[in-house]
């Protein structure tokens, strides 16, 4: 296995045990990365909660979603929605999809997500919403097809972090340290949020300030820095 392969598996068994630790992903959600040796290709676990991934459940899907053979494992039914992600962005290398109950009201509501302090910058100035109903009607609220994951790409557009109407949220980035890092921003940014607005007003950061803090707050440094405190937190 080429040493690259084996890093980003690794890396995605770390972003779930990490991503459940920090109360993003509970029993169910799921991440998943682009293959590094092989773009039209992604590596995700088996169907499985995400506290309890190891290496040897991640198995490797195309951009239908599918296996190259039939796999003897049960698969995440919305694994569509990573496979539409890559398909759609040459850009994104992880996603993220989770339910974290922070951004379950604004999922609810329909009330935007706006970064309130720096680190939330990370989030973007936009989080767009998806909403299931306007397509497909009625559903069982699951991404569970190619044409609903297409959907909700097509709803993110350049964007980075999308919300799923009643149902949740997703997050990317250019890798798995950087789709953590905004996972738990976002949730961070929402508690924040719901909580200020409880106070008064609150006062999003400006557009400028969230180009220069999220450039400051993505860099190599911050995010090895966050990484390496959340797997501390593992072991403790």
């Amino acid at each position: 296995m080429p040493d690259s392969l084996s890093r980003t598996i690794q890396d995605i068994v770390d972003a779930n045990h990490i991503l459940a630790n920090e109360e993003v992903l509970d029993g169910f959600g799921h991440v998943s990365a682009r293959h590094p040796e092989r773009a039209d290709r992604f590596l995700i676990s088996r169907s499985r909660s995400p506290a309890l991934v190891s290496a040897t459940d991640i198995v490797e899907l195309d951009l239908d979603g599918e296996p190259e053979a039939p796999l003897s494992v049960g698969l995440y039914v919305e694994r569509v929605i990573h496979a539409a992600f890559y398909k759609a962005r040459p850009d994104v290398m992880a996603v993220s999809h989770h339910h974290a109950a922070s951004v379950m009201p604004f999922c609810q509501t329909g009330v935007p997500i706006v970064p309130v302090f720096h680190i939330g910058a990370v989030i973007g100035e936009k989080v767009p919403f998806w909403d299931s109903r306007d397509a497909f009607g009625d559903t069982n609220l699951l991404v569970e097809n190619m044409a609903q994951a297409d959907s909700l790409a097509h709803a993110c557009g350049p964007h980075w972090s999308v919300l799923l109407r009643r149902h949740g949220a997703c997050n990317l980035g250019r890798s798995v340290k950087e789709m953590v890092f905004r996972s738990v921003h976002l949730k961070q940014n929402a508690e924040l949020q719901f909580q200020s607005a409880m106070l008064g007003e609150i006062s999003p950061l400006t557009a400028r300030e969230i180009e220069l803090a999220a450039e400051l707050n993505l860099g190599p440094l911050v995010q090895t820095r966050l990484w390496d405190f959340w797997k501390a937190r593992l072991g403790n």
